[in-house]
């Protein structure tokens, strides 16, 4: 464990993880990670499915010998986009999910793919406020998006600085048209 931080009135260690390629031993530490976290979880099924997709990436986040944390994640011709990201409830504001989304920028490039997206349910405010903290902003809401529920799901954005590509996704403004010019 590496330095101690003073939050909400409590010291939560901050920890260094390594973050690394999933195999399948991982599964049942990332299916319990998956279950204690959402209401709706993937089933080891959803992983092994997405797992077999040719442009889908999944990595751990471990301490020690233990996976704290997970990302699964589609490569696109312009964008990394976020099928799934996880931290283990017992590890959660220790910077473990900080670690992952900067090593998720780390692999942006401002030639190639330069943001990252994601889906958030709108009732999921913990994960927005984490997002918004790392530079991600809401750019569209997707209307009934979950199956499972029905629940609305914010379109997030994280983009490189210097992107200035014309196919990226604009924060739709309603008011704008009722603007004078």
């Amino acid at each position: 464990m590496e330095a101690l931080r003073h939050e909400g009135g409590g010291l939560k260690e901050q920890v260094r993880v390594h973050i690394r390629w999933m195999i399948r031993r991982d599964y049942p530490e990332v299916l319990q990670a998956e279950q204690l976290s959402f209401e709706h979880p993937w089933c080891e099924e959803d992983l092994l499915c997405c797992m077999r997709q040719r442009n889908c990436i999944s990595m751990v986040a471990e301490y020690g010998e233990k996976v704290v944390g997970f990302m699964i994640y589609e490569l696109h011709k312009r964008k990394l986009h976020f099928l799934n990201f996880v931290v283990h409830p017992a590890w959660r504001r220790m910077g473990v999910g900080a670690q992952m989304v900067a090593k998720m920028i780390s692999k942006l490039s401002g030639h190639r793919r330069t943001r990252i997206t994601l889906e958030v349910r709108e009732t999921n405010l913990a994960a927005q406020l984490f997002f918004c903290k790392q530079e991600f902003r809401a750019v569209r809401v997707l209307r009934a998006f979950y199956e499972d529920s029905g629940e609305d799901a914010f379109l997030m954005e994280y983009r490189l600085s210097d992107d200035t590509g014309d196919d990226l996704e604009e924060p739709i403004n309603r008011l704008a048209q009722y603007e004078e010019t």
